[in-house]
């Protein structure tokens, strides 16, 4: 819009007009576009990253197919690789870098040997998801960690956690190979809670000192603060409901200390955490408190609620005893501050087999 303004020019008495512009309202611009645009341009960065790492892992793949097939022709073919390996990093190395040395070159034949389909190389895993699967020997634990790793969407770090915190084989103490691979791969959902609790619990992330006693509530604090991390290792279908969930029952006040819901076992866990060894109280505790949300909080279309003890230390027997023997749905878990070793588990998973053999006698 434009003004008109008239002003007098004393001199030669003449009347000079000047157009000023004029607005009703401020221009502002609105910051959802702003936030539309930084949205488009974060996508196409991640887009391209993607790509580009897509593309580094299947050089990787035909690198290492190339040196394994010519690998094949040599007479003493454990020789003629490590001559194949030497001479190539000899010759790439200066021109490409690290990337081209002998170790990184063994790598890409390590890569293709483990996945000799291309077709079946997943777009979401980078190399560093790759370098850490190669490690794993066994071919079930190799895919159930591709499995597990490709429906969460885990990055490198939550893989290689998962992996140096033995998930697969404290999975295998309550359930049997098949049972773990099927879930893994989503042929079927679980139908009990033991198929994804485990026993024991790994919390290395809460940065708590082994040797240290704490207290309950120190306990749960460090949990919170790391909720995340606790929700990983919890597994699959979990979300964070409350903590301190009160109960008001004829003038008693209670309190749950952590509740949360599984969304594939369509019901509520309740958690009770003890830190030091677990008595029949303890286990009656939380029963109290599993009956109080089948009764007043569970809708008709959910199952039971699950009540999980994570202790410190206990009795398997004592629990056992302590439960109804159709019980399925209270579960005492340790939990442990450090990760355990591979071989530790594995000495855990044969005992608990044969155990299972002893009472099938």
């Amino acid at each position: 819009m434009l003004t008109l303004d008239k002003q007098h020019n004393n001199k030669n008495k003449s009347v000079v007009f000047i157009y000023r512009p004029t607005y009703q309202k401020k221009m502002q611009i609105k910051k959802e576009l702003i936030q539309e645009i930084r949205q488009i341009i974060a996508n196409s960065q991640t887009k391209a990253i993607r790509s580009v790492d897509t593309e580094r892992v299947l050089m990787y793949w035909n690198i290492g197919r190339k040196i394994f097939e010519e690998e094949q022709q040599g007479e003493d073919r454990a020789a003629y690789g490590t001559f194949l390996i030497q001479s190539i990093s000899k010759e790439l190395q200066p021109q490409f870098g690290s990337g081209f040395s002998r170790r990184q070159l063994y790598w890409y034949v390590q890569f293709y040997r483990k996945f000799p389909i291309v077709s079946a190389l997943r777009t979401q895993f980078h190399w560093t998801h790759y370098k850490k699967l190669i490690t794993i020997g066994n071919e079930d634990k190799r895919e159930f960690y591709i499995a597990e790793a490709s429906k969460n969407n885990w990055s490198a770090r939550q893989l290689e956690r998962q992996v140096n915190s033995s998930l697969y084989e404290r999975l295998l103490k309550s359930n049997n190979i098949e049972a773990v691979l099927s879930i893994a791969r989503n042929e079927k959902y679980p139908s009990q809670p033991q198929e994804i609790i485990k026993d024991p619990m790994v919390l290395e992330f809460l940065g708590l000192k082994r040797q240290a006693t704490y207290y309950e509530k120190d306990l749960e604090t460090a949990i919170i603060e790391h909720l995340q991390d606790f929700l990983l290792e919890l597994g699959n279908g979990f979300t964070f409901v409350a903590r301190q969930k009160r109960i008001h029952l004829d003038g008693d006040d209670f309190f749950v200390d952590l509740v949360f819901y599984n969304r594939l076992l369509q019901s509520f866990v309740i958690m009770e955490i003890k830190t030091q060894k677990l008595t029949h109280q303890d286990i009656g505790q939380l029963q109290m408190y599993v009956n109080y949300y089948d009764r007043y909080e569970r809708q008709v279309f959910e199952n039971q609620t699950i009540g999980i003890l994570l202790c410190a230390n206990k009795n398997d027997t004592m629990v056992k005893v302590s439960l109804p023997e159709n019980n399925k749905t209270i579960i005492a878990s340790k939990y442990e501050l450090y990760l355990p070793s591979e071989k530790q588990l594995i000495q855990e998973v044969k005992k608990k087999i044969e155990k299972l053999v002893k009472m099938k006698k």
